[in-house]
C-alpha cells in the first residue's frame, strides 16, 4: 500500500476519495517525504488541488490533520455512555474504550504510519496526549453521574477512567509497535479485564460489620446487581 493510499480511512474503501480524506492522505504523503515541520499548509493544499479555505474548513489546524478521525469518535463515545444509563458503570466505560480501538483498526496502516509521525514530533506527543485526556474526562463524567452520592464517588470515577485508559492504551501502542500486526481486539480485552476484576461490582469488597448488624435492602425485580450493591453501600454509608 503507498503512503498516500493508507492514509486515506474509509471513504476510499467505497468509491472516490472525499476531500477530506484528499487532504488527509495529500498531508501524510507530505509528511512522509519531507518531514512534518518542513511541511505547511499551503503544501498540502497544493498537492491536494483545494485552496486553503477547504483546508480550514476542516480542519483547524496541522495537527488536527494528524487525527483525522478522534473527534468523530468522541462523539460517538459520549453518545454510547450516555445510552448506558442501566448498564454496570465500569463494563460501559470498558465498552466504550473500544470505539476507540475500532478506530485504528479500521485502517491498521494509517495508524501505523500516525504512531510512528507521533514519536518523532513531540508537538504531536502532546497534542495526542491532549486527545486522550478528552477521552479519560469523557469517561469520567459519565462514571461521576452514575457515582453521585456515593462515598469517594468522584475519586472511584476519576480512578477508574484513568485505569481503563491506560490499559486500552498499553495493548494499543503495543500492536502499533508490532506495525499493525497480531489481534488488537483480544489484547485490549484482556488489558480492560484488569480494570474490570479490579473495580466491576464483583470486586467490592465483603461488608464486615458486627454480629447484631442488619440491614435490609428493598430492590426492584430484575434490577442489575451493580445497581443492589450500590444501595447496600449507601445504607452502609460505605458508598
Amino acid at each position: 500500500m503507498s503512503s498516500s493510499s493508507a492514509a486515506v480511512g474509509r471513504g476510499e474503501k467505497a468509491g472516490k476519495p472525499t476531500m477530506r480524506e484528499a487532504l488527509v492522505a495529500a498531508a501524510f504523503r507530505l509528511f512522509l517525504e519531507r518531514g512534518y515541520e518542513q511541511t505547511t499548509v499551503d503544501d498540502i493544499v497544493a498537492l491536494a488541488g483545494v485552496g486553503r479555505r477547504s483546508f480550514f474548513r476542516y480542519f483547524p489546524s496541522k495537527e488536527d490533520v494528524v487525527f483525522p478521525d478522534h473527534e468523530r469518535c468522541l462523539a460517538d463515545m459520549t453518545a454510547f455512555l450516555a445510552a448506558g444509563a442501566d448498564d454496570e458503570p465500569v463494563h460501559r466505560v470498558c465498552d466504550a474504550a473500544r470505539l476507540v480501538l475500532l478506530m485504528y483498526t479500521e485502517n491498521p496502516a494509517f495508524s501505523v504510519q500516525r504512531y510512528r509521525l507521533t514519536r518523532q514530533v513531540p508537538g504531536l506527543r502532546a497534542y495526542e496526549l491532549s486527545v486522550v485526556w478528552r477521552y479519560e474526562r469523557a469517561m469520567a463524567g459519565y462514571l461521576r453521574a452514575r457515582f453521585a452520592g456515593l462515598r469517594d464517588g468522584t475519586l472511584r470515577a476519576d480512578v477508574i477512567a484513568a485505569a481503563v485508559v491506560a490499559a486500552h492504551n498499553n495493548a494499543l501502542r503495543s500492536w502499533l509497535r508490532a506495525d499493525g500486526k497480531g489481534d488488537a481486539e483480544a489484547a485490549v480485552d484482556h488489558a480492560l479485564e484488569h480494570v474490570r476484576a479490579a473495580f466491576g461490582s464483583a470486586a467490592v469488597p465483603p461488608v464486615t460489620e458486627g454480629p447484631d448488624d442488619v440491614v435490609v435492602i428493598v430492590s426492584r425485580r430484575g434490577a442489575p446487581l451493580w445497581r443492589v450493591v450500590q444501595e447496600l453501600e449507601t445504607a452502609l454509608g460505605r458508598g
